[in-house]
């Protein structure tokens, strides 16, 4: 029998990957040497032209996920080897998680849980605690695709205004879900959460700093679920410390994780989540199979059922 296809892979990897591949390829660890024909990326590691170098037989990039900030597309595209990622099903489930941290912050339920466990919640005390509502205030979110369009219906339900900026304006979200597309200027002023569900690449890295924060209500409330880099960090444990800000919510930061001294640790109105926007057994087994089905497409030389262009596109 011929050997099996190497799978250079950050190990370990999902045991639903594991069983989805059957023994049909061989997963060998990211420090590896020799002959290589595909490479498996499941927590983020990073691919570029080096990477690629090292193992001129790969034939495909598979990708745990839909952001692929982390492989150079452009180094992929040079080599003619084909990205694939799963688009469109993770879409329902971050966009839960975001509303879940709206509703955590905007109303203080993990500081609530850790006072109520705490030895000095001894009596009711109706003015203590005060969060900010979140039927009827503005919502502000930044990319109006997949997830912002899935957080824009929630935000409908609770009677949100909703505001969205994009590079380009979505008609069909302007009419389906009563969004009102703004400046960016606009949208950091009048909105009371404002959420990050852009794409991480240079134009959005960086897109909330200082100038940003200032911008924004004392009463406002920063949620991300994109990508750690697309904000501040150091800024936004300035805002939060001299609150400057009401609070913020993150899924994703930069680095992942933080290091256990960063300041945003030792606040009191920042919720930090471990990159949970896709983490449901539901999803995550989508995404498995898609990962998996592009991989094998690719080692096979078929077209990829979910090919990334080199712009980022799928």
């Amino acid at each position: 029998m011929p050997p099996l296809p190497r799978v250079l892979a950050d190990l370990p990897v999902s045991p639903v990957v594991v069983d989805l591949l059957g023994g049909r390829v061989e997963l060998v660890p990211w420090n590896t040497s020799g002959r290589v024909d595909a490479i498996y990326t499941y927590g983020h590691p990073t691919v570029d032209g080096a990477v690629l170098d090292r193992f001129p037989d790969t034939r495909v990039v598979s990708n745990f996920g839909v952001g692929v900030d982390h492989i150079d597309l452009t180094a992929a595209v040079a080599r003619n080897i084909p990205v694939g990622n799963t688009p469109g099903i993770l879409d329902g489930a971050t966009a839960d998680l975001a509303f879940a941290l709206i509703l955590a912050a905007g109303r203080r339920v993990v500081e609530g849980d850790r006072y109520a466990r705490g030895p000095n919640f001894t009596h009711y005390d109706p003015s203590f605690m005060l969060g900010r509502e979140v039927h009827s205030s503005t919502i502000g979110i930044f990319g109006m695709g997949r997830i912002g369009r899935q957080v824009a219906m929630r935000a409908l339900g609770f009677g949100m205004k909703i505001l969205y900026h994009n590079r380009n304006r979505n008609d069909e979200a302007e009419v389906a879900l009563k969004a009102r597309y703004a400046t960016k200027a606009e949208l950091l002023a009048q909105a009371d959460y404002i959420v990050l569900t852009v794409p991480l690449t240079p134009q959005t890295r960086g897109l909330i700093g200082r100038s940003e924060l200032a911008q924004m209500k004392s009463t406002a409330i920063l949620v991300n679920v994109a990508r750690g880099a697309i904000v501040d960090k150091d800024a936004l444990a300035e805002a939060l410390a001299a609150r400057r800000l009401f609070a913020a919510a993150l899924d994703v930061t930069d680095p992942e994780p933080l290091p256990r001294d960063h300041p945003l640790l030792k606040l009191d109105n920042v919720i930090i989540t471990p990159h949970l926007g896709s983490a449901t057994e539901e999803t995550r087994r989508r995404m498995a199979e898609l990962s998996v089905d592009n991989l094998l497409a690719g080692l096979k030389g078929a077209p990829l059922p979910h090919p990334v262009a080199a712009n980022g596109a799928v």
